[in-house]
């Protein structure tokens, strides 16, 4: 497509969901240059060779990583300025179509993903201001609320898009941060919020990168996570947001889960996706009156004490009623 002389290019991106010994993994893949950050597996959508978005996905998913993917959804579409094409750059402008997929870690993967030039890494890598299992991030505190409180106090310039609510009021409500002494809740679905006011505050290289005035008027920027290319980090923030919210009303979980686990082990993994430390006692509530599993009548030992019953998803519950999620809450 070309209009006035900007050319556009549909591209395709993949965040590759895994848990496993209670870390939330994503796929990234790697320059084999060393020079560019990070990336999410991606690639251009061909019409001539893929009949759909969907079949290109996957294409590009097992060229870049060997990975066959299973359950996948799509997000959103991405068309900011400041994605792939540069100043002076000739290259056409790409709109992303990105896409959530998850999947289980097998054996071999991480071999297969190395000769790929390809790893799981954890998204709290990118993001650890979103990690609560052991408390409130200590770099809330010490460095993102002081930054962007800073931030807040000054007027918006004129270019500055017209917003509803003043910065003071959106950093309270996506950081939970004090607003006239009272500090919010946080809420852990809102990860997109917390990484654009980061970007619109010009606290990360993605913002340097695009030419944010915020960003190129800081003598230097902080470390907050790692850095990937393009908007790859706005599509990984994008994919925690509806995971962490579809797990409470879709039993998407489950996906993430081998055939046979403990309730242990699917709480570890409810807690490395949501972010959230939760109450033993209460989730196994939750799950039974959720009715969602059921017992196979096998133990694991591999807990290292007593041994645990194994469970399985309930599937007849799919054929009865809409399936509910885990209503999951914080401490």
């Amino acid at each position: 497509m070309n209009s006035a002389g900007a050319a556009i290019e549909i591209g395709l991106n993949a965040v590759i969901v895994a848990v496993a010994r209670g870390v939330p993994f994503i796929v990234q893949v790697d320059d084999p240059a060393g020079i560019e950050p990070d990336s999410l597996p991606f690639g251009p959508f061909d019409p001539l060779h893929h009949r759909t978005f969907d079949i290109g996905l996957r294409s590009w998913v097992e060229e870049q990583t060997a990975l066959r993917l299973g359950y996948v959804e799509q997000l959103y579409t991405f068309g900011d300025r400041g994605r792939h094409r540069t100043r002076d750059d000739a290259g056409p402008h790409v709109v992303s179509v990105g896409y959530l997929a998850l999947t289980r870690q097998t054996p071999g993967s991480e071999d297969a993903l190395a000769r790929h030039h390809s790893a799981w890494r954890s998204w709290y890598d990118y993001f650890p201001w979103e990690d609560w299992r052991n408390g409130r991030p200590s770099i809330l505190d010490r460095e993102i609320i002081p930054a962007l409180t800073a931030w807040s106090e000054k007027a918006p310039d004129d270019i500055s898009p017209q917003r509803a609510l003043t910065r003071k009021e959106r950093l309270k409500i996506a950081f939970g941060a004090p607003l006239s002494g009272a500090a919010g809740e946080w809420d852990e679905e809102r990860a997109l919020e917390r990484y654009e006011l980061l970007y619109e505050a010009g606290l990360i290289e993605e913002a340097l990168r695009d030419e944010r005035a915020a960003a190129l008027d800081r003598d230097s920027l902080p470390r907050f996570g790692r850095t990937m290319r393009f908007d790859h980090r706005r599509i990984l923030a994008t994919a925690i947001s509806r995971l962490r919210a579809k797990l409470k009303y879709r039993p998407v979980v489950f996906e993430l889960m081998p055939a046979a686990f403990t309730l242990t082990e699917l709480q570890t993994s409810v807690e490395a996706i949501s972010g959230r430390h939760l109450h033993k006692q209460n989730f196994r509530r939750l799950v039974e009156n959720a009715d969602l599993v059921e017992p196979t009548g096998a133990t694991s030992t591999e807990t290292g004490g007593r041994p645990a019953a194994l469970f399985r998803f309930r599937h007849e519950l799919l054929n009865e009623r809409p399936a509910p999620g885990l209503r999951v809450g914080g401490r």
